[in-house]
């Protein structure tokens, strides 16, 4: 998808207030408001200001645009880096009429995981707000449960309307079978309060870092293990990485690449705990010397009515 430049569309500098942004938003919407513009692209214009608005308007938005916006022109190819909103602290709110909207692909892709619902004010008017941020955590910690310090990027307005990360660490237990999309609860870390109420809480939703030799769907997790022609044509014992270690793993005579061996009860821990499977796949040894290439010629002499395109 194309990335929008939403300064660019309202007219404004990277700097503007939040004043000035909404200066420019109401003046260029008048001009191009469907009922009253006579331009022939009044309606995809106001569209268009509508959605910048949007995310601008709002501070949390905004500073989480303008990070990704730093690394990125207008029109370029854009899809969010994975877990690129993880460390954002946001405050508690419900969806807005604006997030009901017929936004493009490129707004929601970026602010889609905004639309929660608000924990506002608890225990009365003085109660500090509940907040909510994501954090990426390595697999092993789900497996093993950690104590970890992380980092998280709160927006904020100073007082000449610019929005600014001002950022703080937390010290935050991970419980052994966490699983992605869990939410922990840091009671007391939200927002302040008023006149001396009890702060909000914190909501931290888990989200796993992408892992060079797993992936992980709900406690289950998959790993791709490659294997040799013969150790999946006669059997084998082979070893095989696990989070946990490593385990020997047998592998039946005649497996065929895309078939899963389950290790029950290797997935994620919990009640029950997940299971892990390995997903074999058949690695060809290459034909890079005369003694290789006679080889594949003997196994082909040797096989001469197979043909692997037969349908099945």
């Amino acid at each position: 998808m194309e990335f929008k430049d939403y300064y660019a569309t309202l007219g404004v500098e990277r700097t503007a207030s939040q004043d000035e942004i909404k200066r420019a938003y109401r003046k260029l919407a008048r001009k191009y408001h469907p009922d009253v513009s006579k331009e022939p692209d009044a309606e995809a214009r106001f569209k268009a200001l509508a959605e910048a608005y949007e995310a601008l308007n709002d501070a949390e938005r905004r500073a989480a645009y303008d990070d990704i916006a730093a690394r990125h022109e207008r029109g370029q190819d854009f899809a969010p880096p994975p877990g690129w909103d993880a460390g954002y602290e946001f405050s508690g709110r419900s969806a807005g009429a604006g997030e009901a909207r017929d936004f493009s692909d490129f707004f929601e892709s970026l602010f889609g995981h905004q639309a929660r619902g608000a924990r506002g004010p608890r225990g009365g008017a003085a109660s500090g707000g509940d907040h909510h941020a994501k954090i990426l955590i390595d697999l092993e910690d789900a497996y093993r449960g950690a104590r970890r310090t992380i980092s998280l990027r709160m927006p904020v307005v100073d007082a000449q309307g610019h929005v600014t990360l001002q950022e703080r660490q937390l010290e935050v237990n991970i419980p052994k079978g966490v699983r992605e999309g869990q939410q922990l609860r840091l009671a007391g870390q939200g927002g302040p309060a008023i006149g001396g109420g009890p702060a909000g809480d914190l909501y931290l939703e888990i989200a796993l870092r992408p892992h060079a030799r797993f992936r992980v769907d709900g406690r289950d997790v998959f790993l791709d293990l490659p294997v040799a022609p013969w150790e999946a044509a006669l059997g084998a014992a082979v070893t095989a990485p696990t989070p946990e270690g490593s385990v020997q793993l047998s592998i039946p005579p005649g497996s065929g690449s895309g078939r899963q061996l389950r290790l029950k009860g290797r997935g994620l821990p919990g009640n029950p705990p997940g299971d892990l499977y390995a997903v074999l796949n058949i690695k060809l040894p290459a034909a890079d010397a005369p003694a290789a290439k006679d080889a594949y010629a003997a196994l082909a002499a040797h096989f001469p009515n197979f043909n692997p395109r037969d349908p099945l």
